[in-house]
Formats: C-alpha cells, structure tokens, sequence
C-alpha cells in the first residue's frame, strides 16, 4: 500500500524494516536499518543524532538525538524491535503498513515503532535556539528480548535528561508502575534405572514434584506479605511455566528441568527474590540425594515506581487528562530511572494489541499523540520549572 501522508509514509518505511530481536538465535534480527533511518529524519529536523553501536554487535544500534543543548530537559523514548510473528496468522503482509477500518496494520505499528515518528513529528513545531532544555529522543535495541540497549545507554554513565516518556502503548494514559520480571531455570539430576524397583535409581521427576510444590507455597507466602491494590493483579505473580524430565515410562527420571516466572511488585528487589528462592530451593532438597542446579534465563527486568507527586506524573496527569496508572508488563524505564530520570510510560495503542496477529494502531491516535507530545516538550523544554 502507497501512502501520501507524510507521517504515515514515515511509518511505512519503519514497518517494512524487519527488527526482530528474540532469545532464539534462528529468529533474532539486528535494527541497524531502524535507526539508521531514524537518524536521517532526524538529522534532516535539526537534532544532533548520534548512532551507537552495541558491543559486539555492530548489526544492532541505539540513536540518541538531542535538539537544543545544556543539561536536564526531555526525554523521549522508544525500542525500535519487535517480537516475533507467524505470519500465516496475519490477514496482511506484517512487514507492510496497511490501512482498512480506521486502523494502521503492522508489526511494530503500536509496539511501538510508530512512536518514533510521532515523536519526530511532535519535535517539528521547535527549533533548538528557543529550547531552554534539550529535548532528546533515544531509540533502542533488543527491549523485548534482553533490554541490551537501555542498559547499553546506562552502562555509559551518561546523563541524557531529567524527565523522559517512554512510549509503549497505554492508550496515552500515563503508568508510573509497573512489576519487574524474572526468569528462572532449575535442573535436579537423579539416577536413572529400571522403575521395576524404585531402589535402582533416585526420581528426580519426583524429585522435581517436590520443589514445585515449594515454589507454590513461596508463592503463597510472598502473596500474603506483599499487596500493592493499584495493580489489576495487586500480588506479585509466580507461573510454572515449562517442565522436561526422563524419556521412558518403563525408567526412573534421571534428569528434570523446570522453568518459571516471577514477576516482583515495586519494593522487591530482583536479586534478593532470587537470592531467596534459590535457598528455599537448596533446603527443601537437602537430604535428597539429587543434584540441584540454577539458572537464570535472563538477566531480570526490575519494578519501576515513580513517585505519585513527581512532576513527571503530575504533568502527565494533567495534560493527559488521566490518573497515573499501574501496569502488569515490563519496560525499559528502570533503566532510565537509574540513570536519574523520573519517568513515566505514556504512548498510543493498546498492550493488548502488542505481540499479536494483526497488531494495529488506530488512526485516531496519531495526532492527539503528537498535540501530548509537544504539550510536554512545551512544559519540560520551553517553559522549564527550573
């Protein structure tokens, strides 16, 4: 489909950039071409745009563009891959922005590449000698499969501004938190034998029952010690998400593994959950016999709880029109809060839409995003409180 639009031409030619970024090797993209186009728009509206390549992996990129100069002011903030897709699912082309019934069709198109542009968009109504703040607007690498490029950026030690946005789709409802997540792996070796005479061999199948088992009631305990009513589900959440074990009906399970979630409300700290966990773990199998091995599948993404009286929130509240809100997905603001920003997560489309077949952003979205946008470079940027 040919679009006339500017803003959605832009938007077309991002959707059509293959990025996926995924765990799974045989699916992982790198995003060079992203942000390499990204730069040149935004080079062509005046910012000073630098591209940065991951370490190690000159296929992958984060932009940092920056209009007006100084320190503080706005940040803008957007992941430029996305997830994976069966295309056989899609009723068009994923990689291909297509209009019908009002609505924007592709991956990427809410989640959240066309951000991007809108920011982009927004930021043409200033020029950098009337900022009294900078306004810069960073575009990512792998958030949705190792947040490599938020914490490529903190690594850095940088400080890019005071207050950012990160434009994950909320339906332009400001999120000041949101539970962290981490991902674990659990191995018990046994020995196998014939299951004729359970003495020949040491179940770890069974072996196995019994640590679910403790996780089930960890879970229970933390639900009991930690409630946070904002949250649709106001208790941090522990999933027993995959389980291998033996090969034979006939043999007694000589290894298990077992993988599993837990997603930590604000105030619990990823190293400590999984610091307890795994000593909960070791005693429940003290005595067993079986052989117990952690893993963590990834490094973890942390809770984010920005301050209900900060002024990041209490812009965004006002000109948004909406209370702050509390959401079950993760993003890359700890990172940026880490970095010393107060953040927010505010952008258009729906996470309902993220990460499924005909993923879509509606039209009527755009420019009430854009007119939310330079509401917020206005305040942050042109009429700072300080």
């Amino acid at each position: 489909m040919t679009f006339v639009n500017p803003l959605l031409k832009k938007i077309a030619a991002l959707i059509e950039l293959p990025s996926v970024s995924s765990v799974n090797p045989s699916f992982d993209m790198g995003n060079r071409a992203v942000v390499e186009r990204l730069a040149e728009w935004y080079r062509a509206a005046g910012f000073v745009v630098e591209v940065l390549p991951l370490a190690g992996q000159p296929n992958k990129a984060n932009m940092v563009a920056t209009l007006g100069s100084g320190a503080g002011g706005l940040l803008l903030s957007g992941h430029t891959d996305t997830v994976p897709c069966n295309e056989e699912l899609w009723q068009s082309n994923p990689f291909s922005l297509s209009e019908r019934d009002g609505k924007l069709y592709g991956l990427g198109t809410a989640d959240m590449k066309s951000f991007l542009v809108l920011a982009l968009e927004a930021a043409s109504l200033f020029t950098a000698g009337k900022l009294l703040k900078p306004l810069t607007v960073i575009a990512t690498a792998d958030e949705e499969s190792s947040m490599a490029g938020a914490k490529a950026l903190l690594a850095s030690g940088r400080s890019l501004a005071d207050f950012a946005v990160i434009g994950e789709p909320t339906g332009l409802r400001p999120v000041r938190m949101h539970k962290g997540v981490m991902m674990e792996g659990v191995r018990l070796i046994g020995q196998a034998g014939h299951s004729s005479n359970p003495a020949y061999g040491n179940s770890a199948l069974e072996g196995m029952n019994r640590l679910m088992t403790e996780l089930l009631l960890l879970r229970d305990e933390l639900q009991l010690q930690y409630q946070n009513p904002a949250f649709e589900v106001p208790v941090p959440t522990l999933n027993l998400g995959h389980i291998c074990g033996g090969d034979n009906p006939n043999r007694i399970c000589g290894q298990c593994d077992l993988s599993f979630d837990l997603r930590p409300l604000p105030g619990m700290k990823l190293e400590q959950s999984r610091k307890m966990v795994r000593e909960r773990l070791s005693e429940r199998m003290q005595g067993s016999g079986l052989s117990l091995e952690f893993e963590s599948l990834f490094d973890g993404i942390p809770a984010l709880e920005t301050a209900k009286d900060s002024e990041i929130v209490t812009v965004a509240e006002r000109l948004s029109g909406y209370e702050s809100e509390a959401v079950a997905f993760g993003t890359e603001a700890p990172y940026l809060t880490e970095m010393g920003m107060q953040v927010v997560v505010m952008g258009p489309g729906d996470i309902a839409q993220a990460h499924q077949p005909d993923e879509f952003l509606r039209l009527d979205a755009l420019q009430p995003t854009v007119d939310l946008l330079q509401s917020l470079i206005n305040h942050f940027c042109l009429h700072p409180a300080s």
